[in-house]
Parts: C-alpha cells; sequence; structure tokens
C-alpha cells in the first residue's frame, strides 16, 4: 500500500481500515483487491491520521486531520467511506471524487447523539454528496432513500471473500456469537438477555466498545457469557466458524459485513429485520429474522436453529449460495472499477 505521499490510482479516504467492523473490513478488502489488480493505492485512516480518542471527538478530529492529510495528494481516483471523509475527499487533487454511504449518515447520527447533533450532520450530508461525482451505497435501502433525496446513488453492496478455510473455534456446544462494536445501535443488551434464558448454550460476545462495561455488568451472574474483547479478524471469523450460530441484535444497520462473512462461512445467522439485514436474510430461507428489540423473539429464533440442525444447515448452504453470487469479491470489484473508470 502506497505511503500518503506521491501519485496514487486510488486514494481510499475512511474514520477506519482496520479491525471488526464493516467499514473497516469493506475499505481493506477493496485496497486489497486493487492492489492485486496492479493499482498504485493509499489508504488514509484514522490508523495513520491523529485524531482525539474520545467519544464525540473521533470523527471531528478525523475530518479535519484527514482532510491536512489530502490536501496535497494528487489521485486519479479518491474514494471516501461515510460523511467524515469528505473534507478529504473534497480537498485531495482528484480526477474523479466518490463517496461511499454505509447507511443513512444523519439517521446514524441521530440515533447515537440525538437530534441536535443529527441536524447539523444531516446538513453536512448534503454537503458531502453535493461534492463527490458519484455516491454509491452499500445497501439498496440507503441507495434508495438518497434518490429521493434527488441524489443518483449506485448501489455496490459490501463483499466478501468466499471459499476460504478458517479454523473454527469453539468454547461450548452449543455455541452462539456476536461479532462487532459494542455500542448502543448494536443492541447487544437482547442477546445478554437471551443468553439469560438459554443457559445450556455458550454465548460469545467478540469485539469492545462503550457499552462494553454495562454489558459486562448485565452478563457478570451469567457463566454462559464470554466476553472476548477486541480480537485479530481472523481470530474473529474462527470464533464464527466454530459457532452454531451468528447473532446480529441491531436496531440500525447498513450492509452488515460480518452477516456475510457467516453466511461466506456457512454459520447460520439470526439478524433483527431493520436496514439492509432485510436484503441479506430471507426469513425461513437463508437466516432468520426478528423485530429489534423483542428477546422473546430473539430467544426463539436462536433456539429454533440450535434445536433444528438440519434445517440450521439448509439454511446456511441457500444463504452461501446468495453470497456467492451476488456479495463476494469477484461480483462487487468490477463495479467499483466502473464507478471509478479504471477498467
Amino acid at each position: 500500500m502506497a505511503g500518503l505521499r506521491g501519485w496514487v490510482d486510488v486514494l481510499l479516504v475512511s474514520p477506519t481500515a482496520r479491525g471488526l467492523g464493516g467499514v473497516a473490513r469493506h475499505v481493506s478488502g477493496l485496497a486489497a483487491r486493487l492492489e492485486a489488480a496492479g493499482y498504485h493505492v493509499a489508504v488514509v485512516s484514522s490508523e495513520n491520521t491523529p485524531i482525539v480518542n474520545v467519544k464525540g471527538l473521533k470523527n471531528p478530529t478525523f475530518m479535519l486531520s484527514s482532510m491536512f492529510s489530502a490536501l496535497f495528494r494528487r489521485a486519479s481516483v479518491v474514494h471516501g467511506h461515510n460523511v467524515p471523509s469528505c473534507l478529504a475527499m473534497r480537498a485531495a487533487s482528484a480526477g474523479r471524487r466518490v463517496l461511499t454511504m454505509h447507511g443513512v449518515y444523519a439517521e446514524q447520527v441521530n440515533l447515537l447523539h440525538g437530534s441536535l447533533v443529527g441536524w447539523v450532520a444531516s446538513r453536512l450530508e448534503r454537503t458531502a454528496l453535493n461534492w463527490a461525482d458519484v455516491v454509491t451505497a452499500v445497501s439498496k435501502r440507503t441507495a434508495e432513500f438518497y434518490r429521493l433525496k434527488g441524489v443518483d446513488a449506485v448501489y455496490i453492496p459490501n463483499a466478501v471473500d468466499v471459499g476460504v478455510h478458517v479454523e473454527g473455534i469453539r468454547l461450548g456446544y452449543p455455541q452462539v456469537v456476536y461479532v462487532g462494536r459494542l455500542s448502543r445501535e448494536k443492541n447487544v443488551s437482547t442477546l445478554v438477555d437471551a443468553a439469560r434464558r438459554l443457559q445450556d448454550a455458550k454465548f460469545l460476545i467478540v469485539g469492545d466498545g462503550p457499552d462494553k462495561p454495562f454489558l459486562e455488568k448485565a452478563a457478570q451472574n451469567l457463566s454462559n457469557v464470554v466476553f472476548t474483547g477486541a480480537v485479530e479478524h481472523e481470530k474473529a471469523l474462527g470464533y464464527i466458524a466454530g459457532s452454531d450460530v451468528l447473532v446480529l441484535p441491531s436496531i440500525a444497520e447498513g450492509m452488515s459485513t460480518v452477516l456475510l462473512e457467516a453466511m461466506a462461512l456457512k454459520t447460520p445467522v439470526v439478524a433483527t429485520a431493520v436496514g439492509g439485514n432485510t436484503e441479506l436474510v430471507q426469513h425461513g430461507e437463508t437466516g432468520m429474522l426478528v423485530n429489534a428489540g423483542d428477546p422473546e423473539q430473539l430467544t426463539e429464533a436462536i433456539a429454533h436453529l440450535l434445536n433444528n440442525p438440519a434445517e440450521a444447515k439448509r439454511l446456511a448452504e441457500k444463504a452461501y449460495q446468495n453470497v456467492v453470487k451476488h456479495f463476494s469479491w469477484e461480483a462487487v470489484f468490477p463495479q467499483y472499477l466502473k464507478v471509478y473508470e479504471l477498467g
């Protein structure tokens, strides 16, 4: 990957490019594909740009620091991911500016930080969209939302590698796993409630975030709940591969990379019927969908898959075939080259 000086084919700008988050997995996967295809790539992210690592200040400081990092850069294409990348996308000297929305940004900010900050975010979002030559969205719902706002958004989904062997990691039987950020929108507390009702199953909660202390306190008397903390991506995949069910209990979601990864590993999934989850999971066909914030329904869906392994296997196989056809990098990468006008 190119350094932060000199001309490049593609400059990727993202608040994060490492770790378990969906945006990070998407950006790192895209960078790897571009480099493998022979393109000269550089990445500006919080991992190589100074930020204030305090809740509420990470994105604002990344916006400013990434702008200065990109100010003297030259690229055929600058590709920003989410609104916090917009100043860098604007500042870089580029032939083409692409902005990918990993969900409806102002909605997410409003959910996490309240209506006043959400109002400010909506104004910034509008400006960022106007600065881009091309806007892409990782879910059909997000693309349609912006089209209704007058933005000609192109739907290009998240993607994952398929057919890769991963050694499963099992800490109990049966095993249920969550992988991702421990924050309000992920609503992991409903999974802790489900663990309380299904104490014969081992529940792994993989990841870190601001809600971790609260969740650990809620689960302090549950011997069947294990918090692994942040782990390397390969180990997270091992936990998924070794589990009988992956659960995503979010109250808001774009296009979940962890759902795609579970499907690529043929691990059955239970997810809430929000955002891009409904595009990935067809209830009773490629997984189970439940209402967000309903621990009883979540518990029933998990128990159903654990108690019906043949059905769980059928759902996982059909989900795998869908990922191969529509969400593999082989299917998605050419769509980005077309947007970039590089291939």
